[in-house]
């Protein structure tokens, strides 16, 4: 009885197992040893891929113009860095203002960001000057206060 506390029963060796990380090497052990090796490619197999083409592939292939976003006009960014300067304001404190990255500020006087007019609406706000409509640069009129209605 008491070697029954020695005796290791082990069931089932991994180690001389082939799983799946081990595939390839299996293939080249058994090519060196001459076997007859085939490897074949299931049709269809993962099947929850998504590799059909749409009917808009083609006309996607046909179209010769190049899609861009559309960016803001560098009059724009000129206007922005003109008055922030003459708040003497950084891109990080305007960006600090408005509740932005410093790096939307950046891209608004370069004139590579997409436009937003709720951005736009927060700098003319913070910097005190229209960005936008005919009279571009003119300082921002205050709103008139709304009387209060009894």
């Amino acid at each position: 009885m008491a070697d029954d506390w020695n005796t290791t029963t082990v069931i089932g060796n991994r180690r001389h197992q082939m799983g799946g990380a081990n595939k390839e090497k299996a293939v080249n052990i058994a090519r060196r040893q001459g076997m007859a090796v085939s490897t074949d490619t299931k049709y269809g197999a993962g099947g929850n891929t998504q590799k059909g083409t749409s009917m808009n592939t083609a006309k996607l292939d046909a179209e010769t113009e190049e899609l861009k976003h559309k960016t803001v006009d560098l009059n724009l960014g000129k206007l922005i860095q003109k008055g922030r300067q003459a708040k003497e304001m950084t891109q990080k404190d305007l960006a600090t203002k408005i509740n932005e990255k410093p790096q939307i500020i950046t891209e608004y006087e370069q004139g590579k960001a997409i436009p937003n007019n709720q951005l736009i609406a927060k700098m003319e706000r913070a910097l005190g000057i229209k960005l936008r409509g005919k009279d571009k640069g003119q300082p921002l009129e205050p709103k008139p206060a709304k009387a209060n209605k009894k």
